[in-house]
């Protein structure tokens, strides 16, 4: 069985992949043409676990662990009325550039109302209603990025 030809390391695309791993924060990248490839991974030689943090005291431990517990208790019970992004894009509060928004906290919507749009690929797609409520709080502010299942606003 023939080897396959042996080639040169193109330390110019490793230079390339190396600086495009830092401008985006990857960890690691992949890049490959005709039957070959060159993979790069951030991370230094030495492969030794990191030291483990130095445990706060007992007492300011149990006093963050009950509040980040009660934080999250009513964060929960918050967003149980939250109305989510499907899909990943650009949020906008607005129809139009500098009308008023579509709603505002404290806002009586019905079932089907348009709350949000989001802009994904040049297309806007209006964020309804699911049930009838309240607008508690918009989550989000116009013209940010949301990913797919962020909460946008709590409906009560």
């Amino acid at each position: 069985m023939a080897k396959p030809p042996k080639r040169d390391v193109d330390e110019d695309l490793v230079r390339q992949l190396t600086r495009l791993l830092e401008e985006t924060g990857l960890s690691e990248i992949e890049y490959g043409r005709d039957g070959w490839h060159v993979r790069v991974v951030k991370g230094g030689g030495d492969h030794q676990a990191p030291a483990p943090p130095a445990a706060p005291a007992p007492t300011a431990a149990a006093a963050a662990t009950a509040k980040a517990t009660a934080k999250a208790a009513a964060d929960a019970a918050e967003l149980a009325g939250a109305v989510t992004s499907p899909m990943v894009g650009v949020v906008y509060t607005a129809a139009e550039p500098g009308t008023p928004p579509l709603v505002k906290a404290g806002d009586q919507v019905t079932e089907g109302q348009t709350l949000l749009l989001i802009e994904a690929m040049k297309v806007f797609n209006p964020i309804t209603a699911p049930r009838a409520g309240r607008v508690k709080r918009i989550l989000v502010t116009d013209g940010t990025p949301v990913e797919f299942g962020e909460p946008l606003l709590i409906l009560e």
